[in-house]
């Protein structure tokens, strides 16, 4: 939600390990990244570095019904379990936790993600997400294509040399957002970083028809640059 930026490789391994020696509990916010969406289970598996603590929401009920869940490790939850028992009761919850509609909602979403394979689905529709958006990667609005698995973005720059950004004011982002929008493609302005999350149960065929109204709004958006003389 910050840009879609990937970790180079090497800086979550670094990061366990300096998290790890110093006595600091690592979460992972997998709202986006869990459930498949990377061609893994979450994050963690696709990186293979294994956090304390884990949020995730979204996918959990494929977004049907609002629920949410906090993983943590086995030492964790014993010493909760031990303090718990000093009062005789877990103090903790919320209004709405473990509502049986939203859990029944979520028990069959993950039994559909299961049955239809979605991380192997993920990983297959891969290249053909990131493949065909590195392809405006010579586009003079684009400074970078970056992605895994069924997330990506598209970062728009003033000069692609120096990787100069357009002011916030210009309203490059949130103009092709908008076109794109007019073309059928609904997408998300990060900024000037124009982010990609489709449905994991995408066609190629999609994602084809995904690519072609981005290129229209990305050309309308280069027309509307070159006409105010932002670049």
């Amino acid at each position: 939600s910050t840009g879609v930026l990937v970790p180079p490789k090497g800086y979550l391994e670094r990061l366990r390990e300096i998290c790890t020696r110093h006595g600091i509990l690592l979460i992972f916010d997998e709202v986006i990244t869990g459930f498949g969406r990377l061609g893994a289970g979450f994050a963690a598996d696709y990186f293979g570095v294994p956090p304390d603590l884990m949020t995730t929401a979204k996918g959990l009920s494929s977004a049907y019904a609002p629920i949410s869940a906090l993983l943590i490790k086995e030492d964790m939850f014993a010493a909760m379990v031990k303090e718990s028992e000093k009062v005789g009761v877990f103090g903790h919850g919320y209004t709405y936790s473990g509502h049986p509609v939203s859990a029944a909602v979520a028990l069959e979403a993950l039994t559909i993600y299961e049955e239809l394979d979605i991380p192997a689905r993920a990983r297959e529709l891969s290249p053909a997400l990131l493949d065909g958006l590195a392809a405006f990667a010579d586009h003079p609005l684009v400074g970078e294509v970056r992605g895994v698995g069924l997330m990506a973005a598209v970062e728009l720059v003033a000069d692609k040399e120096t990787r100069a950004t357009f002011e916030a004011s210009d309203g490059v982002g949130p103009y092709l957002i908008k076109r794109a929008q007019e073309h059928g493609l609904i997408t998300r302005a990060l900024g000037d970083v124009i982010a990609f999350a489709p449905p994991l149960i995408i066609s190629p065929e999609d994602i084809a028809h995904m690519l072609e109204c981005f290129a229209k709004a990305l050309d309308e958006t280069q027309g509307m640059v070159r006409d105010n003389d932002l670049l």
